[in-house]
């Protein structure tokens, strides 16, 4: 896992408090068979920039990725919901602490990120049925 630079629509009550573009922490980042862009259903709402490339889980070739669009946050217009890659870094689950690790996660270490996970929750939460209805 590693980070990457993320690009952000402001559209949607979950991200419109966050900057344009910041950098996530490091995580296993998905890779999608369907190009997400072309569902007209999906508001994809961060998306990795493409000065993050090469990134991937690695450490074979085929998991390393030198180009292409990766969404990794998303809300279906049909559906109250968000998708969100995040919360699985490098970390040995296995071992889970020793001398070197002493947590299991560094996934909320990131204020810009748990700004829009807390943000998201909170219009799940609400009584707003669609991102219209901000």
């Amino acid at each position: 896992p590693t980070s990457a630079i993320l690009n952000v629509n402001r559209n949607h009550p979950s991200t419109k408090n966050l900057p344009l573009q910041f950098k996530a922490q490091p995580n296993e980042w998905y890779r999608w068979e369907k190009d997400l862009r072309k569902n007209p259903d999906i508001d994809i709402l961060m998306s990795i920039d493409s000065t993050s490339f090469p990134l991937g889980t690695g450490p074979k070739a085929h998991e390393i990725w030198n180009s292409g669009y990766y969404p990794v946050v998303w809300s279906n217009k049909k559906y109250k919901m968000i998708y969100v890659n995040m919360g699985h870094n490098d970390m040995d689950y296995e071992h889970k602490f020793n001398k070197h690790t002493t947590s299991l996660s560094q996934s909320f270490e990131n204020e810009i990120q748990t700004k829009m996970i807390i943000d998201g929750i909170l219009w799940l939460g609400s009584n707003k049925k669609n991102i219209n209805n901000k």
